[in-house]
């Protein structure tokens, strides 16, 4: 027998068992999570100290927008899995109705979470604990180019989580090809829309469902009603964190010339409070991750005018807070996903000039709105399509633990966070329980042959979709029903009364 790969054993370790049925049980899933969440209560600054080395990411990033993520995440989980596990109970119809329609919630089996490199910890193990709640078995895949989160997540998931069920494999681009030719039941991909289509592909081969978390440019719109400088520091904070490398950054601006000349004066005076004259010193700010990066971005800036920030240090991997203005549509910081601490502002006359420009191009990951006006909003939410939206802020919607957060068309497909997370990772599996009953068995004896014109309609009949009942008129019902019931309840106990004179 041909000896398996190193990435064949993985998957067949994983999938024997998945087979011994011990991920099935609610109890043991509850578990491994809460070992999950030990794992991240007891080694923080070990996780602070990678995250910090791959990015230079602040203490308070690490916690805020990774671990307690992370951490509120199982709990939320854990005080609802045995609500979300058990079969879901649907409504008969008029042949079934001494029978029992159940939906079971049927973990796929092994999958893939393969995460990026930006969110290096959350973004892995958040889907991770979602497949674990559904009784899955995990295969792990975190980003090569954050190799100390890498490494770190490789040698702790082992110490904490079953061995069998749940695995880490580390490496570039040729261990992910090796570990895509493997046959998965579910692949959860975060990253590029371009190695997006290459997951896909390379799923498609076993026909193996698939969630791409991906990302594009998230626009933002603000008109003349906005508190600016509230509005300012909830923009660029969105911008900020992470120096940029969010997919759901805030990626460009649309306003008008009034409004552009009121955001640049305060986002200049907001950056300068929050990181002094040399931000670069801050220690409130990441670094991009690769030289690659540094270069790209920098290319970015030849396509506007500067007119916040604007400083480079390749040596340094640093960007600095950077507003541009005067910024063609059709340029590359306009057409390419920033993912970087540049903020291009396009000119607009309108919301319909807005809404226009949004829609002739890919669907957003989010779409921001900043307005004082009521119905602002609900116009770029009917007209616009965005994987989510938030108005008045950015980023904080994904505090939101049952939002489900996924993107449309180029941002992504599916979702998770919450339930979201254990509705990916699960297949709803219809199931009928019939009963031996000798009405339902006469009921069903129609459909028999010989057939006729008779059973036919019967059969028709009884089957037919049925409108439910409207409720509007149900309160005058019932009062008239009371008033009713309140007649013959005086009635007998008139008669009651008569009896007892006799």
């Amino acid at each position: 027998m041909e000896k398996m790969t190193r990435y064949e054993e993985v998957v067949h370790q994983a999938r024997e068992a998945f087979h011994s049925g011990r991920t099935r049980d609610i109890e043991f899933r509850k578990k491994q999570l809460k070992a999950l969440k030990r794992m991240y209560e007891e080694n923080e600054s070990m996780f602070c100290a990678a995250l910090a080395k791959d990015l230079h990411k602040p203490k308070q990033e690490s916690v805020l927008l990774e671990l307690n993520l992370l951490k509120d995440d199982i709990t939320h989980i854990l005080a609802r899995l045995d609500e979300w596990a058990k079969p879901e109970k649907i409504a008969s119809n008029l042949v079934t109705m001494f029978d029992t329609p159940l939906i079971y919630h049927d973990p796929y089996g092994v999958v893939l979470v393969m995460g990026a490199w930006n969110y290096p910890l959350q973004l892995p193990l958040l889907p991770m604990s979602g497949a674990i709640a559904a009784g899955n078995c995990v295969i792990v895949k975190p980003s090569e180019v954050s190799p100390a989160t890498a490494q770190t997540i490789a040698e702790l998931i082992p110490k904490y989580l079953d061995s069998d069920c749940y695995h880490v494999v580390c490496g570039g681009i040729p261990e992910t090809e090796e570990l895509l030719k493997q046959r998965f039941d579910y692949i959860f991909y975060t990253g590029s829309p371009q190695v997006g289509k290459i997951i896909r592909d390379a799923a498609n081969k076993h026909l193996t469902p698939t969630t791409l978390e991906l990302g594009g440019k998230s626009p933002v719109y603000i008109d003349d009603t906005v508190n600016m400088d509230i509005a300012v520091r909830r923009i660029m904070w969105g911008k900020c964190i992470n120096l940029g490398q969010t997919c759901i950054a805030p990626d460009y601006i649309l306003c008008s010339k009034e409004v552009q000349e009121k955001f640049v004066n305060k986002a200049r005076e907001v950056l300068k409070e929050w990181y002094t004259e040399n931000p670069q010193k801050s220690p409130d700010l990441c670094r991009i991750v690769t030289d690659k990066h540094v270069s790209r971005l920098e290319e970015y800036l030849k396509d506007g005018t500067v007119a916040v920030g604007g400083e480079v240090d390749k040596e340094d991997k640093w960007i600095s807070p950077t507003i541009l203005v005067d910024v063609n549509p059709e340029s590359k910081v306009m057409t390419e996903e920033i993912f970087g601490p540049i903020m291009p502002i396009v000119n607009v006359n309108s919301a319909y000039e807005a809404i226009n420009f949004i829609n002739k191009r890919e669907k957003p990951l989010t779409l921001y709105i900043f307005t004082k006006h009521k119905d602002i909003p609900n116009l770029f939410l009917a007209r616009t399509s965005s994987g989510s939206s938030c108005v008045n802020d950015t980023v904080i919607h994904l505090s939101v633990h049952d939002l489900p957060f996924g993107g449309i068309g180029n941002s992504g497909m599916g979702a998770y966070h919450g339930k979201a997370s254990f509705d990916t990772f699960t297949h709803r599996k219809s199931c009928l329980i019939r009963n031996y009953n000798k009405i339902a068995d006469a009921i069903g004896a129609k459909r028999y042959p010989p057939y006729s014109e008779g059973n036919m309609k019967f059969l028709s009949n009884m089957l037919k979709e049925r409108a439910a009942p409207s409720l509007k008129y149900l309160p005058y019902l019932l009062t008239f029903g009371l008033g009713v019931a309140s007649v013959f309840a005086v009635k007998e106990i008139a008669k009651a009364v008569g009896a007892d004179d006799d």
